[in-house]
């Protein structure tokens, strides 16, 4: 390790909690449940649908993968209860994957038979590589037992095209995303041309084989070329969807978006585990504090933009 990144990665672990949660505030939706409820009933409000994650990863406790289970059974509850238009990600390691896939899929089956009960649908989140062909396994297992499960391919890494020509069908589900966690040259495009590509690629991939495509960007420029392949490929709206992240200032596309008929979905952290996560995030990629302090001064020049 370099010595800037030594010092980097020991100043962004000595960052105290509240100057932390005044720049994480903006993507976060609350510690808890309710109060990430009235979150997605705003943006419903706006015309935006939502998908809801409670934060955390790597989880190596049993009894605490298990609390983490029962919590998500409970979100859908919530959810079904305030009639929101909401779905839910997990993270594969925040309910056992770090232990073991057996104690895993225990867990996301018991997350599945309530989603099935109550009609909703559930999202994998992909994580770093040394887990992705254990997460399509689990995606696999669960899509047996749940028809509405869905999957997130990352286009920054090589192997997406070959999973996504797997994967994809009619009944395929797929967020497609550029990919967040630090990956070496040999698994993992660096150049933001040749992931924005393969992200295209893996786009037209899920539009010829009729698959259900979730187009996760910020990337303004990104958005244009999607919405002129989907108009050389005549795709049916109710076909793909756009998805952003919560707080993060896009300049009014998304209500441009809205109003051209087109879905977005906004993916909405929360939970107690915020800070932690931030910090583990921050020290995978530090490039990541480049993104947080832009979309924070882009809010304080205007605080009413998206």
């Amino acid at each position: 390790m370099s010595i800037s990144k030594k010092f980097l990665t020991y100043t962004i672990s000595s960052i105290p909690k509240n100057i932390a949660s005044y720049f994480a505030r903006p993507y976060i939706a609350g510690e808890d449940s309710e109060t990430a409820l009235l979150e997605v009933k705003k943006i419903n409000e706006l015309g935006f649908s939502a998908t809801l994650d409670i934060l955390g990863e790597n989880v190596i406790d049993n009894s605490q993968t298990k609390k983490i289970t029962s919590q998500y059974c409970r979100l859908y509850d919530l959810i079904k209860e305030n009639k929101t238009d909401c779905n839910i990600s997990i993270k594969a390691t925040h309910i056992g994957l770090a232990i073991g896939v057996k104690q895993c899929f225990s867990n996301l089956l018991t997350i599945l038979k309530k989603a099935k009960e109550v009609n909703n649908f559930l999202r994998l989140d992909m994580e770093n590589s040394e887990y992705t062909d254990k997460i399509i396994e689990l995606y696999k297992y669960g899509k047996k037992y749940h028809k509405s499960t869905g999957l997130a391919i990352q286009s920054y890494l090589h192997r997406s095209i070959d999973d996504i020509n797997n994967l994809a069908s009619e009944n395929f589900n797929a967020r497609i995303c550029k990919g967040i966690y630090k990956e070496s040259e040999k698994l993992a495009f660096q150049n933001s041309s040749k992931i924005r590509n393969n992200f295209l690629a893996l786009a037209e991939i899920m539009a010829l084989k009729n698959a259900y495509a979730c187009y996760a960007t910020h990337d303004q420029k990104l958005i244009d070329q999607i919405l002129r392949f989907t108009n050389k490929y005549q795709l049916s709206k109710d076909r793909f969807e756009f998805q952003v992240l919560y707080g993060v200032p896009m300049e009014g596309r998304l209500e441009s978006l809205i109003g051209m008929g087109y879905k977005v979905r906004v993916y909405i952290p929360y939970g107690p585990d915020w800070f932690d996560y931030s910090i583990r995030r921050l020290k995978e990629n530090p490039k990541i504090i480049n993104f947080v302090f832009k979309n924070f001064l882009a809010k304080k020049v205007n605080p009413n933009k998206n």
